[in-house]
C-alpha cells in the first residue's frame, strides 16, 4: 500500500512539474510578423469601461502551446501574462484601467507555436471616461430548441468578476418554462418574469413584496408577456399572444419561424391588480407587439402588424413602430396614434423597441418580417433619434448573423445585445460604448474567465439580458415554494 501512495505521489510531482515548466515557457528566437493576432474573443480595437472584468483571451489556433502577453497604459502601468491563455489577475487588471481611464491599453502578443516563437503586430484598447455605472447583468440561460426545452435558469453576473449566481433554475419549480427577467430601468427591486407550465405564474417584486398572479385571464385569452415598467413603478406594459411555430424545410439559412395568430397590448396597474384595456391597442385582425414606455412616462410605444393568413403568408406580416400618450393619473392612453417607422414605407419589420434613458434615442431590431427577430439572419440593430425622426443601421455593431434583445445602461452611455455572429448556434451577449451623436465603438464580448474553453463546452444561449443597477436580492426557496404553492392573485379587467 505504502509503494501505490509513494508512486502516486511521485506521479503527482512530476504532473506538476510538466505543467509548471509548460506553463512557464517564455518567449525566445521570437520571429516578428506583420499582422495582427488572432484571439478569441476578439477584443482589437474595442473601447472598454474601467472596472469591468479582465479581457482574458487566447489564441484561435490550436497549435499554440503558449501565449505570451504584455499590456502598458498609456498613463502608467502594466500587466503581464503567460500561459495556454491569458489570464490576467483581477485587482491588477482593475489598477491598470482607473490609472489609465480615458487613455489607451497596448497589447503586446507572443505565441509559441510548435516551439517556435511569433510576435504580433501590437493592438490597442481603449479605455472609456465614461463608467458603466451598473453593478451587473440579469439574463435567461437556455439551450437553443423549438417544441421542447429542458433545463434553463435565470442569472445574474458581477461585471467587474466573472462571479456567476442563479437567481432560479427551473429545476426548482418542476421543470417550467421561466423566462423575460424583467427589471424598471435596471433597478434591482422591482422586476417581473413569467412561468409557464402546470404551475404557471406571473412573478412580480413590487415594494420588496413578492406576487404570484394568476399566469393567464379568461378575458386577455392568454399570458401576460413581453413586460416594460412605467417609469414611476405602478404600471407595467404587457402584451398577451398566442403563439406558434412552424420549420422550413427549404431554407439552409432559417430553421423556424415564430409568430401570433393574436397578441394585443395593454396596461397593467400593479396597485389595484388590473389589467388596463384599450380597444386603440387592441385591434380585431391587428396584432400590436413588444411594449415600452418612454423615459418620462408619457408615451406607450408599440408595434403593430396586420395579421397574415398562416403558414402562407408569414413572410408579409410586418410590423411598424408606433406611439400613443399615456397619463399616469388616471391609467389611461391617448386617443391617437403616431406612426414613426411604417413598415409599409420601409419595406422591413420592426420589433424589440428599447428607448434610452435619456429619451434621446430609440434602439430596435430591423427584420425582414415578423418579431421573433432571434432566428432571423439578416436581424440587425437600428438606431431612431427621437429629436429628429432619423434612423439609421448601426453598421458600427452589425454582423451578418442575428442580433437582437439588446437594453440601455442606465447612464445611456453603454448597451448590450445578443448576437449569434460567434458561431451561428449559440446568442453570446456583447457590450458597446455610444456617444452624444450616437456613434457605438466596437462591441466585446462577454468576458469569461478561459473564454475559449467557456464558451465551446457552454450549450446555453444568453437570453433577453439586462444590466442591474445592484446584485439583485432574491429568495430562491422563498420564490419556488410560491410557485409551487399555486396561490395566485386574480387580476381584474377595466374596458
Amino acid at each position: 500500500m505504502r509503494k501505490v501512495k509513494i508512486c502516486s505521489l511521485c506521479s503527482l510531482l512530476l504532473g506538476f512539474c510538466l505543467f509548471v515548466a509548460c506553463s512557464s515557457s517564455t518567449p525566445k528566437d521570437v520571429t516578428s510578423v506583420d499582422e495582427l493576432p488572432a484571439i478569441y474573443p476578439d477584443y482589437i480595437g474595442v473601447t472598454i469601461p474601467t472596472g469591468i472584468a479582465p479581457l482574458d483571451f487566447a489564441m484561435r489556433s490550436d497549435s499554440v502551446t503558449t501565449i505570451d502577453v504584455e499590456i502598458k497604459g498609456s498613463q502608467g502601468g502594466s500587466l503581464h501574462a503567460n500561459g495556454v491563455y491569458a489570464d490576467f489577475d483581477i485587482n491588477a487588471w482593475h489598477d491598470l484601467l482607473a490609472q489609465n481611464r480615458g487613455g489607451e491599453l497596448t497589447v503586446t502578443v507572443c505565441a509559441e507555436h510548435d516551439g517556435k516563437w511569433i510576435q504580433y503586430k501590437d493592438f490597442t484598447i481603449h479605455v472609456s471616461p465614461d463608467s458603466l455605472g451598473e453593478w451587473g447583468l440579469t439574463y435567461r440561460r437556455i439551450a437553443p430548441g423549438y417544441e421542447l426545452y429542458g433545463h434553463m435558469g435565470i442569472y445574474q453576473r458581477e461585471l467587474s468578476t466573472f462571479e456567476e449566481t442563479a437567481l432560479l433554475d427551473n429545476e426548482q419549480v418542476g421543470g417550467q418554462c421561466i423566462n423575460c427577467h424583467t427589471a424598471n430601468r435596471t433597478n434591482p427591486d422591482q422586476y417581473v418574469f413569467h412561468v409557464r407550465g402546470k404551475h404557471g405564474a406571473t412573478v412580480i417584486n413590487h415594494h420588496h413584496v413578492l406576487e404570484t398572479l394568476k399566469a393567464t385571464n379568461d378575458t386577455l385569452g392568454g399570458a401576460m408577456v413581453y413586460p416594460y415598467w412605467h417609469p414611476g413603478g405602478r404600471y407595467c406594459a404587457f402584451s398577451t399572444n398566442k403563439t406558434s411555430q412552424m420549420f422550413h424545410t427549404a431554407n439552409p439559412a432559417k430553421r423556424i419561424e415564430v409568430y401570433d395568430s393574436q397578441s394585443d397590448v395593454f396596461v397593467y396597474d400593479t396597485e389595484t391588480h388590473t389589467i388596463l384595456r384599450d380597444t386603440l391597442t387592441m385591434k380585431k385582425f391587428w396584432a400590436e407587439n413588444t411594449p415600452v414606455f418612454s423615459p418620462d412616462g408619457k408615451w406607450l410605444y408599440y408595434t403593430t402588424a396586420l395579421r397574415q393568413v398562416y403558414p402562407t403568408d408569414y413572410d408579409k406580416e410586418k410590423y411598424s413602430l408606433c406611439r400613443v400618450s399615456f397619463d399616469e393619473t388616471s391609467g389611461k392612453i391617448g386617443t391617437h396614434v403616431d406612426t414613426l417607422i411604417s413598415a409599409r414605407l420601409t419595406g422591413k419589420s420592426v420589433t424589440w423597441p428599447r428607448p434610452s434613458y435619456d429619451g434621446r434615442y430609440l434602439m430596435y431590431t430591423q427584420i425582414d418580417y415578423g418579431y421573433f427577430s432571434v432566428w432571423h439572419p439578416e436581424a440587425d440593430l437600428w438606431l431612431l433619434d427621437l429629436n429628429t425622426g432619423e434612423t439609421r443601421a448601426m453598421d458600427e455593431v452589425n454582423s451578418m448573423r442575428a442580433e437582437s434583445f439588446h437594453n440601455w445602461s442606465s447612464n445611456n452611455r453603454w448597451f448590450l445585445f445578443t448576437s449569434r455572429r460567434d458561431d451561428g448556434l449559440y446568442t453570446r451577449i456583447y457590450l458597446a460604448s455610444i456617444d452624444d451623436n450616437g456613434k457605438a465603438t466596437k462591441p466585446f464580448m462577454l468576458p469569461q474567465r478561459n473564454p475559449r474553453q467557456y464558451y465551446l463546452n457552454l450549450m446555453y444561449s444568453y437570453n433577453t439580458p439586462d444590466f442591474t443597477k445592484e446584485m439583485v436580492n432574491f429568495n430562491r426557496d422563498t420564490a419556488s415554494r410560491e410557485i409551487m404553492a399555486d396561490k395566485r392573485i386574480e387580476t381584474k379587467v377595466r374596458e
